[in-house]
């Protein structure tokens, strides 16, 4: 039974974490996904497929919760992307040389827990996490104006912006099924919100299928399903393998800016998958590699090319333009030296390849996710058996792409450079309670 102080001090957490857990948004580092869930996946550099050690696998790869305790972790991320396009110096709809966007520093919350049951055939271990998955933000001012814009701002309808917002709930169920092989499986229950302004020159007849479903329609929330699930393997004694992915997160359309963006308004969330490798080189080092795949492609709103409406095919309709995203594809490796009993020490990078091509780069002033490297760090100190802190750094270094405005809807001798640079630090907590981590592996 547990004590009323450690009730207290779990119940005390919570309740900060659900404060924490406010509307967000941010421009994520993997297209717009974030580059891992929590302290520790972050300072790996997202990887950790076939290495879970805590709560946090809920996120991940559910299968690994059968190595996790009764805990609670909670963590919140300080995140700031710095995004800019600078205009060439040919005359075009949109302005002419460097104009940032503004709001530059967004709060992501990520909260997780677990709980070991009674021996059941059913699952060993349960969880709940609630986590930031992605987002993308642009504020650009309405000082800046295009020679040929018919008004103020970028797109000539005041500041222009975007503001999206994703946010996942799941319940986590893992089971071991026989001597190092787990599984898990974990509905997930998505909230969206959006929020667009200064398009007001796209949301004219012929242009969109329905104007007055553009921009300056304020936030629209929109719910949505998917499954998460995940095996992991014990190969060898010091060697481990994981795979989880998650199904398409099928979600309403945005109607209030269904004359925006294709198919009416559908946005649904793209589907992932993860793969990795973890060696023990010693007992208390583990090294990691991981592959993500993203299928951006496989959503029109994201995916249709932005020339698409050089060819009749209006905002909004199925065949309408989008952003021309590509798949993602992502490269992670991790280090994790446990020090000593109360020190841990981790380290990782990864490698995305870019969803933006040059033929695209007009419409993603709005959605300028070109960063690539992923530089991360961080560590956790056990205060206690029962507390622990924790805490991971990133920076990603500027990428830029460059290309032309479109035919008809600018001056394609006009240059535009999209660029991007991150900085985020996470700070986390972790609470223990009753019953301790299963033995890894």
């Amino acid at each position: 039974m547990l004590g009323r102080e450690k009730v207290r001090s779990a119940a005390g957490l919570l309740v900060v974490v659900v404060g924490l857990s406010v509307p967000f948004a941010a421009s994520a580092t993997e297209g717009y996904f974030q580059h891992g869930y929590g302290a520790r996946n972050k300072a790996l550099g997202g990887a950790g497929a076939a290495d879970s050690r805590d709560s946090t696998a809920a996120s991940l790869n559910p299968a690994g919760l059968v190595h996790s305790g009764n805990e609670i972790t909670a963590a919140v991320s300080a995140f700031s992307p710095r995004r800019e396009f600078e205009g060439g110096l040919a005359p075009g709809f949109t302005p002419s040389g460097v104009v940032e966007s503004d709001t530059n520093w967004f709060a992501i919350p990520n909260f997780s827990a677990s709980y070991r049951l009674p021996p059941n055939a059913f699952a060993d271990v349960v969880a709940v996490t609630l986590y930031g998955s992605g987002g993308m933000n642009t504020d650009y001012p309405a000082s800046a104006q295009g020679a040929f814009s018919p008004g103020p701002g970028i797109f000539g309808g005041g500041p222009l912006g975007v503001n999206l917002q994703q946010a996942l709930l799941s319940i986590a169920f893992a089971k071991t099924i026989a001597p190092g092989v787990s599984i898990g499986v974990a509905p997930i229950l998505a909230r969206q919100q959006i929020k667009l302004k200064g398009l007001g020159a796209f949301a004219q007849p012929g242009i969109s299928i329905d104007p007055n479903a553009v921009t300056e329609k304020g936030d629209e929330v929109s719910w949505g399903f998917g499954v998460r699930g995940g095996l992991e393997w014990a190969v060898a004694r010091n060697v481990r393998l994981g795979v989880a992915g998650n199904t398409p997160i099928w979600s309403q359309e945005f109607d209030k800016y269904r004359g925006l963006f294709a198919e009416q308004g559908d946005f649904d969330i793209p589907a992932s998958v993860q793969a990795g490798i973890a060696v023990d080189v010693a007992p208390n080092l583990t090294f990691l590699l991981d592959y993500r795949h993203i299928w951006f492609g496989s959503i029109a709103s994201i995916a249709n090319p932005s020339t698409n409406i050089l060819l009749g095919n209006p905002l909004g309709a199925d065949n309408g333009p989008g952003f021309g995203w590509d798949d993602v594809d992502v490269i992670k490796v991790g280090a994790e030296w446990r020090t000593s009993p109360a020190l841990t020490l981790r380290a990782g990078y990864s490698y995305a390849t870019s969803p933006i091509s040059a033929r695209d780069v007009q419409f993603n002033i709005l959605a300028p996710a070109v960063v690539q490297h992923h530089i991360t760090a961080g560590f956790e100190y056990k205060v206690d058996k029962a507390w622990s802190v924790e805490f991971a750094g990133l920076y990603a270094p500027e990428e830029s792409v460059r290309g032309g405005e479109l035919p008809g809807f600018g001056n394609p001798a006009h240059t535009i450079e999209i660029s991007m640079y991150q900085f985020e630090a996470t700070f986390g907590v972790k609470y223990k309670f009753g019953a301790d981590d299963a033995t890894l592996k």
